[in-house]
């Protein structure tokens, strides 16, 4: 997977603000904006753009209790690790889950209605799963920042 400084820029470009039209985002990266259709095209397939999302406010949505959970697993055993990987993708309450070296074996971003149901979702995820040694919570007290923008490394000219 490679890209050049022009594909560099329409990454920056699509990070800030992924509504934008081709032409718009053409007209920035100097291309026109077929170019720049077909371009975006080539990062999406190749997985350079692994996808096209909006930021929604948990609280807006009825969501307004965030947590971060660091979970440890009894032994860290490929089947194991695999088969909780398995439980995160499937969860709803999990936003984001991360695989982690330290402390913990993994890291989870979850959210509920109120603290009662987190405290079900625990019993259930957590309590009832035998491969979990232990978890730690640490409730979000305000989202300081939130976004998915990674700083993009211009290639140098050719």
């Amino acid at each position: 997977m490679q890209y050049d400084r022009t594909d560099a820029r329409i990454l920056e470009i699509v990070q800030k603000n992924n509504r934008l039209t081709s032409e718009v985002i053409g007209e920035l990266a100097g291309l026109s904006a077929t170019a720049c259709q077909r371009r975006l095209k080539r990062l999406r397939s190749e997985g350079i753009i692994e996808a096209d999302v909006s930021i929604v406010s948990a609280k807006a949505v009825g969501r307004p209790i965030q947590m971060l959970v660091l979970v440890s697993l009894e032994r860290e055993r490929a089947d194991i690790i695999d088969r909780f990987k398995k439980a995160i993708k499937a969860s709803a309450e999990v936003v984001n889950g991360f695989y982690v070296t330290g402390d913990a074996d993994f890291v989870l971003y979850i959210t509920a209605r109120a603290m009662e149901e987190y405290e079900q979702f625990t019993r259930r995820f957590f309590y009832e799963n035998p491969d979990i040694k232990g978890f730690k919570t640490m409730v979000v007290m305000d989202r300081v920042k939130a976004g998915f923008a990674i700083p993009i490394e211009t290639p140098p000219e050719s």
